[in-house]
């Protein structure tokens, strides 16, 4: 697991008060019974905190899956998004 991954599952954890999750890349919303519209705004919220970065929306749109988000932020952070 790389710095990412390790930090967005803890990201996880507490968004969803669920320490027993386990992320992989092919994780959704289908896979995370709590893992509703309201939940994934809290989820970007705490995500784009956690990691100094900035979605714009119709990058959050487009996410299908957990490795997606991690692809997006790598390459966010590489890139230096404006931080928070």
């Amino acid at each position: 697991m790389n710095g990412v991954e390790t930090d967005l599952t803890k990201v996880f954890h507490e968004v969803f008060e669920d320490p027993s999750i386990v992320i992989r890349p092919e994780t959704s919303a289908s896979d995370i019974p709590t893992w509703d519209s309201l939940m994934h705004i809290q989820l970007v919220v705490a995500v784009e905190k956690q990691f100094g970065i900035r979605f714009a929306t119709g990058e959050v749109e487009k996410l299908q899956n957990v490795g997606e988000m991690i692809s997006l932020i790598t390459q966010k952070k590489a890139a230096g998004s404006p931080s928070l």
